[in-house]
């Protein structure tokens, strides 16, 4: 049993004073001293200063390797030369940074992507994951017409209230894991949600089949990360029963890889298991570090975002002969961004060469960890694929899915990330852990080493 010979909240706090006096001045404007809730963690967030590659700075002066990279998002790290040069390139040569029309970038990057994802046949692009997923749903339900969505327990697809329900639910508001229940997760929603948004439990095809059957009148779309957190990996049988099952059943079957994209497998989670879903989004990853998002899938689910002359929300002249409602609408200002495209074409090619290498890395860093835990008589399983993990202290053989996750020792894994930080390890506590090219052997060894000092500091 590992016992504690020091106070790490304490530790951490003295580490970080100026972060924490930052964010007593940032609680003045902003609520919580943050403008996403996902940035904030006790006893106080880091506030960071400056970064470089693998590194990050906060304003104590202290050093960190980055292994959250903005929750996954800078696969090339931070201050990539490539995506540099791409970016002032772009704004030299087109002489904007936005154009406000079509553009060559946008049927440049479509024909990158479906390369990469052939599954997606056509694409639009939005200004964020949580934005891709939000027009999937919308795409579904216009297609089948059908208002229901059906969603796994313990699977996050953005902030809005259709999808934020048993994201993290407790176990006693949980229900039965046959047959879960659906908990909000946010004060403002409205219950309806509950009816609506049908939960499902990961890696369980019968039970799913159970509840799918007897809802297929009202589910529209079902929508999943294939790998719960971009690490709990459903598994083979699991995912090609949902694939048969939804086309029996005439449902939409969405795979959100806004955080898989890119870093399981170049071409996502759907080139790991040779699965070809009806929509796909991304994010993250593709944007370089600036806020994108795409759908894409079959024609004809994406030609109802098509604007037809007949049904146009922004022309005044048609409402005489038709209504607005006849055409699915999607529309945003910064949709398609020339600059932003032009950092995700240039990931994209650094990707292609050196995406092997960081996978070849990131195994080898879950190796070290793993047969460090074992020396120290510490139960633990590095959990993911391809360039993402996670550290999950239990006994158990397999993690597959939310109710194994909680069963795992979080009290202790908090502690041990806190530890790491102060050893200048940073991943949010009980984040995920993700690798960029920018990462090296010296990061890895590095790494090991902190891991080391603290385990035994337990």
């Amino acid at each position: 049993m590992i016992t504690d010979t020091m106070d790490g909240d304490q530790l951490y706090k003295n580490q970080t004073r100026h972060s924490q006096l930052f964010m007593e001045k940032a609680s003045t404007v902003m609520p919580g001293g943050v403008t996403a809730n996902i940035k904030y963690f006790q006893p106080n967030p880091i506030v960071m200063q400056k970064a470089n590659g693998a590194y990050l700075y906060d304003v104590d002066g202290n050093e960190y390797i980055d292994y959250l990279l903005s929750y996954g998002a800078l696969m090339l790290g931070h201050g990539n030369k490539t995506i540099k040069g791409a970016i002032f390139e772009q704004m030299n040569n087109d002489g904007t940074l936005l154009f406000g029309t079509p553009h060559r970038h946008e049927i440049e990057m479509a024909h990158r992507i479906q390369s990469l994802y052939p599954s997606m046949k056509k694409l639009r692009y939005t200004n964020s994951g949580t934005e891709a997923t939000l027009l999937a749903l919308r795409l579904a339900k216009a297609y089948t017409q059908k208002d229901g969505l059906a969603k796994f327990e313990g699977h996050y697809h953005g902030g809005y209230d259709e999808v934020l329900v048993s994201v993290n639910p407790s176990l006693n508001q949980a229900g039965p894991r046959e047959e879960p229940h659906s908990v909000l997760e946010s004060k403002g929603m409205a219950s309806s949600h509950t009816q609506t948004t049908v939960i499902l439990p990961f890696n369980d095809l019968e039970n799913c089949e159970k509840i799918l059957r007897k809802k297929q009148k009202d589910i529209g779309a079902l929508i999943i990360e294939p790998l719960q957190g971009g690490f709990i990996r459903a598994e083979q049988p699991f995912i090609e029963g949902l694939r048969k099952l939804t086309k029996e059943l005439g449902i939409v079957f969405i795979f959100d890889e806004v955080k898989t994209g890119f870093r399981v497998a170049l071409g996502g989670a759907q080139e790991l298991y040779g699965i070809e879903p009806d929509l796909t989004t991304l994010g993250k990853v593709i944007g370089g570090g600036f806020p994108v998002g795409i759908v894409g899938g079959l024609d004809d689910i994406m030609d109802l975002s098509a604007p037809r002359q007949s049904a146009d929300v922004f022309d005044p002249s048609q409402s005489q002969k038709s209504d607005a409602a006849d055409v699915l609408f999607h529309s945003g200002t910064y949709n398609g961004h020339p600059t932003i495209l032009a950092a995700g074409l240039a990931t994209i090619d650094v990707l292609t060469k050196e995406s092997s290498n960081v996978f070849k890395l990131t195994k080898e860093l879950k190796e070290q960890l793993s047969h460090l835990f074992k020396t120290k008589s510490i139960p633990m399983k590095a959990v993911g694929e391809g360039s993402i993990f996670n550290i999950v202290l239990t006994n158990k053989k397999k993690i597959l899915d939310y109710r194994e996750l909680q069963s795992s020792d979080l009290y202790m894994r908090r502690k041990i990330d806190l530890r790491l930080m102060i050893e200048g390890i940073y991943t949010k506590p009980l984040n995920r852990y993700s690798l960029s090219t920018a990462h090296t052997e010296i990061e890895v060894e590095k790494t090991i080493a902190a891991f080391e000092r603290v385990l035994d500091g337990l």
